[in-house]
C-alpha cells in the first residue's frame, strides 16, 4: 500500500504570511485574520478534507532589515500587524473534533514552567489536539522589545533550547503520576500528593524546583514540531522534533535535508523514520493546467517586491535594498533565520539566485517553492516531492486565505486521495495519534521526553514535609 501523504495548513495571524501583497487580491480574506469566525470556519473547512493539522507560525518581532525601517512590512501587511497564536485555539477545537492545531511558540522569551502550563492547558481543551511548533526565534527586533540589548547568538538560543526543554517534559511527564488524579468524592481526595513530584530542576539558565500546576493532559507532551535548519537546528530538530518543517527549493534539496536530519536521529537512539518531515509549498491548482498558469499570473499581478524583500530581510538578516537586483546572493552567516537563504544559495551548483529573482520567483510562495497546475499535475509533483524529497507531508502555504486552501480542498484533496495517498478518515483523536497510529497517545519511547515517565516515583513528593493538621477527620479543632 502507498504511503499516505500528511496534509497540513499553514497560516498564521497576520495578513501576509508567506505571499508579499496579495492581500490586495479581490478574492482575499487575509484581512479577516482578527476575526474568530475565519478560523473556526478554517477548521471546519480542514477537518471535512481530513486536514492532519493547522499549523500556525508566529513572530514576536517586525521585519525591520529592509531599509532599515519596518515601513515597508507595514505598507505590506508583511507579518505585522500578528496577533497571538494561542488564543484561536479552543475556539477551532470547539467547532471540530479530530484535526489538530499545532501552535508557534518561541521559547527564548518564555519560562518553561509558565509555557508548559499554557500548553498542557491547550492539550486539555482540544482532547489531546495540540503541537508545540518550538522555535527560538530569529528577529533582533523581538529581542530588542523583549528586555535584550540584541539578538541571542544563534547557537546560543538552541543551548537555552535544550534545557528549556528538558525542563517542560520533566513537567508534563515525570511531575504528576498517572494515577495522581483520584476524584474521590467519599475521601474527599481530588489528588493524591504521594503521587505528585516536584522536579527539583537546577540548571545553567532554569532553576524549577516545584511541581507542574496541571494534571497530566491526553497526550501529556504536546506533539513537538521543529523547524530548524542549520546544522544546529538540525541536530535539536533530530533529537526532539517529531514534525519536522523544512522549506527546501527542489526535492532533491528536500532529501539531502531529510536523509540528513533522519541519520542525527538514528545516532540519538530514534527510528529515522519516526520523524515525520513536511516540506513548505503554495499550491495553485484549478481544473486545468492552463486555468491554474492564469490563475497563478493573475496572483502575481498583485504580488509585492518590496514586500518579499523586507520579509527576505527579515528571515536572512540582510537588507536586500543594499545590493544590485542582479548580484549573486551569498549565504552568510549571522544570528537569524540562516535556512532562508541558505535554500537559495545552494539549489545547485549551476544555479545562483539574485535579488530579482527573489522577487519575481518568491513573492508568491516566500520561502518555499510554488507548484501550478490541474489536481493532476499537482498531485503528480506532490508524489514526486515524497519520493525524491523522502518528506512525508507539506506545509501548505497559501497565495490568497482562504481561497488556497478552499481549491486543496475542492480540487487536490480528492485526487489523493483517489490514489491512496490521503486520508478518508482519522487514525485515533488525538493528534500524536494521527501521526503515529490509534492508541499511541504519548511520544514514543525513544523520545527523549519518554525517559521521564515514571522517573520521579518513589522521590520526594508533594507529602514530603506536611506538618500535622490543626483539624480531626471531621474537620473540627483537633
Amino acid at each position: 500500500m502507498t504511503d499516505r501523504i500528511i496534509l497540513n495548513a499553514f497560516d498564521m495571524t497576520c495578513v501576509s504570511h508567506q505571499s508579499a501583497g496579495t492581500w490586495r487580491h479581490p478574492k482575499s480574506q487575509a484581512y479577516r485574520y482578527k476575526d474568530l469566525e475565519y478560523w473556526t470556519d478554517l477548521a471546519r473547512l480542514l477537518e471535512g478534507a481530513r486536514f492532519d493539522s493547522i499549523f500556525i507560525a508566529d513572530v514576536l518581532g517586525t521585519y525591520d532589515v529592509y531599509r532599515g525601517s519596518v515601513a515597508t512590512a507595514l505598507r505590506d501587511a508583511d507579518q505585522v500587524p500578528v496577533n497571538d497564536p494561542f488564543l484561536q485555539v479552543p475556539a477551532m477545537a470547539l467547532v471540530t473534533d479530530r484535526i489538530g492545531f499545532g501552535v508557534t511558540a518561541a521559547l527564548t522569551y518564555e519560562q518553561p514552567y509558565a509555557l508548559a502550563r499554557k500548553f498542557a492547558t491547550l492539550d486539555h481543551l482540544t482532547k489531546g489536539r495540540v503541537a508545540w511548533n518550538v522555535v527560538t526565534s530569529y528577529l533582533n527586533s523581538a529581542a530588542v522589545n523583549l528586555g535584550l540589548k540584541q539578538q541571542i547568538p544563534h547557537d546560543e538560543r538552541y543551548e537555552i533550547a535544550e534545557e528549556f526543554v528538558d525542563v517542560t517534559y520533566k513537567l508534563w511527564e515525570g511531575s504528576w503520576e498517572e494515577e495522581a488524579v483520584l476524584r474521590d468524592r467519599e475521601r474527599g481526595v481530588f489528588t493524591d500528593p504521594a503521587k505528585v513530584h516536584p522536579i527539583e530542576h537546577h540548571g545553567r539558565y532554569f532553576d524549577v524546583p516545584g511541581i507542574a500546576l496541571t494534571e497530566p493532559s491526553p497526550q501529556r507532551t504536546p506533539v513537538i514540531f521543529q523547524a530548524g535548519a542549520s546544522p544546529r537546528g538540525q541536530r535539536f530538530a533530530a533529537k526532539h522534533g517529531e514534525g519536522v518543517f523544512i522549506s527546501p527549493a527542489t526535492p532533491e534539496g528536500a532529501r539531502k535535508i531529510s536523509d540528513g536530519i533522519r541519520n542525527v536521529a538514528g545516532e540519538y537512539g530514534r527510528d529515522p523514520r519516526d520523524l515525520k518531515i513536511f516540506a513548505l509549498v503554495t499550491v495553485i491548482v484549478d481544473e486545468t493546467d492552463e486555468k491554474a498558469e492564469q490563475k497563478y499570473r493573475e496572483y502575481l499581478g498583485h504580488s509585492s517586491g518590496e514586500g518579499v524583500l523586507a520579509l527576505y530581510g527579515g528571515w536572512s538578516g540582510i537588507d536586500y535594498s543594499q545590493y544590485s537586483p542582479d548580484a549573486p546572493l551569498e549565504a552568510v552567516d549571522n544570528d537569524s533565520l540562516r535556512s532562508a537563504l541558505a535554500s537559495l544559495t545552494s539549489i545547485d551548483s549551476k544555479t545562483r539566485w539574485t535579488v530579482r529573482d527573489i522577487v519575481e520567483r518568491r513573492s508568491i510562495g516566500g520561502m518555499g517553492p510554488v507548484i501550478v497546475g490541474s489536481p493532476q499535475t499537482v498531485a503528480d509533483e506532490l508524489e514526486r516531492w515524497v519520493e525524491i524529497g523522502g518528506v512525508d507531508g507539506f506545509n501548505f502555504a497559501y497565495a490568497i486565505t482562504p481561497g488556497s486552501f478552499e481549491d486543496l480542498v475542492g480540487y487536490v484533496v480528492p485526487e489523493l486521495q483517489k490514489r491512496g495517498r490521503a486520508q478518508t478518515e482519522y487514525a485515533g483523536e488525538t493528534l500524536r495519534e494521527h501521526l503515529y497510529g490509534e492508541g499511541q497517545r504519548h511520544t514514543l519511547d525513544t523520545h527523549p521526553s519518554a525517559a521521564y515517565r515514571g522517573a520521579y516515583a518513589g522521590r520526594r513528593s508533594a507529602l514530603d514535609g506536611t506538618r500535622p493538621s490543626p483539624f480531626d477527620a471531621s474537620g473540627q479543632d483537633a
